[in-house]
């Protein structure tokens, strides 16, 4: 059955397939960053380059999980949400587990473009008026406080908002303000002494989702055409890094081809 399931979820998208495509969270920010790219990767299984994993992160959202999950076991507040006056609790859901796992996470079948959308969020709480909020742990180490001001950290927020559309199509009632869990690890001690600590700020985040349909239409679209859109249509602005490369690394071999044909021969 794993096999199966794996087999079936790398098949590129087909023109008019009748079966719901799978198109996770990731893959619409792929999108508004870099619609050529998303072609790529939805029709020809063409990835982008991928870096090294995040394990330090990935093992303190972990333990976020870990820490978040035992005040709910006793519907009581985290320390946290109790110093930053957020009047909520962490919220207890049978498919709580389900909707952190990456490759199931939270599910809605869009039924105008039949795409099925998904996404791993990392915690919900809930407040006092009964409405879901969407956190998101994130983490890093640099020396100045963490914020969500920066203008390449649009991608954070438009995660949160993915979340927050993914609820609402499952019929909860979400609060616009969701929260960034953002931990710092602190550079500023006299050494390693086998621990990093961190400082960690509750940064709230009205979100806005009501771009989420829009996009997934032209998705949609943009997987319908058998013509791949041109460089320099990111929709973040400015010609895409990862396009740019690519075409630039084939002008180089091409030249270096050509050159080696003209050179005559000893």
């Amino acid at each position: 059955m794993a096999n199966t399931y794996w087999r079936e979820r790398s098949q590129p998208y087909q023109p008019g397939q009748v079966v719901p495509f799978k198109v996770s969270r990731s893959k619409i920010e792929l999108f508004m960053q870099c619609p050529r790219c998303f072609w790529l990767d939805t029709r020809l299984k063409i990835k982008r380059p991928s870096g090294p994993p995040f394990n330090i992160n990935k093992a303190i959202d972990e333990l976020f999980k870990k820490e978040f999950d035992s005040y709910r076991a006793k519907a009581e507040p985290h320390p946290l949400m109790v110093d930053n006056q957020i009047k909520a609790i962490p919220y207890a859901h049978k498919d709580l587990d389900t909707w952190r796992y990456n490759f199931t996470g939270i599910v809605a079948v869009h039924a105008p473009t039949n795409l099925h959308v998904f996404g791993a969020v990392d915690d919900i709480w809930v407040n006092d008026a009964g409405q879901l909020i969407v956190v998101d742990y994130k983490a890093t180490a640099k020396d100045k406080e963490v914020s969500i001001d920066a203008d390449w950290q649009i991608s954070y927020k438009r995660q949160l908002e993915v979340y927050q559309w993914l609820l609402r199509q499952n019929g909860f009632d979400v609060s616009d303000t969701g929260y960034f869990v953002y931990t710092n690890g602190r550079t500023d001690l006299d050494g390693f002494n086998n621990r990093v600590e961190f400082r960690t700020k509750v940064i709230p985040y009205t979100g806005h989702d009501a771009w989420v349909e829009s996009t997934l239409v032209k998705m949609k679209a943009t997987m319908e055409n058998d013509v791949m859109p041109p460089i320099g249509e990111a929709a973040m602005g400015g010609a895409c890094d990862y396009c740019t490369y690519a075409r630039s690394r084939t002008e180089l071999t091409l030249k270096a081809l050509q050159l080696k044909k003209t050179v005559p021969k000893k």
